[in-house]
């Protein structure tokens, strides 16, 4: 298997600081680095508001992440990121197709 670039795009709880949601997002990024992926460009977009509210929520901590990993350690960092309830929505979107 080779692995494929990917761009995820997650929003948090408004509630975190931009220390605690930075070591939020490097923990999930451990799951890539572990497994050899590489974490290619992290942006942090802050606090904006969100289209609609999601869990009592009207706004987040949005987050872009472009990683470089094989597909199943995609899939265990999606699953990861869904068990965290600081962590409101999330997307990952495959580049390289």
């Amino acid at each position: 298997m080779s692995a494929h670039k990917y761009e995820l795009m997650l929003i948090a709880n408004p509630e975190l600081d931009e220390h605690a949601l930075r070591k939020l997002v490097d923990q999930y990024l451990e799951t890539v680095t572990n497994e050899k992926g590489t974490v290619d460009e992290v942006n942090v977009w802050g606090r904006r508001k969100l289209a609609y509210e999601i869990n009592g929520k009207t706004e987040g901590n949005y987050v872009v992440v472009n990683y470089t990993a094989e597909p199943a350690t995609s899939d265990e960092l999606d699953r990861l990121l869904n068990l965290n309830e600081a962590i409101v929505r999330t997307k990952i979107l495959r580049k390289d197709k």
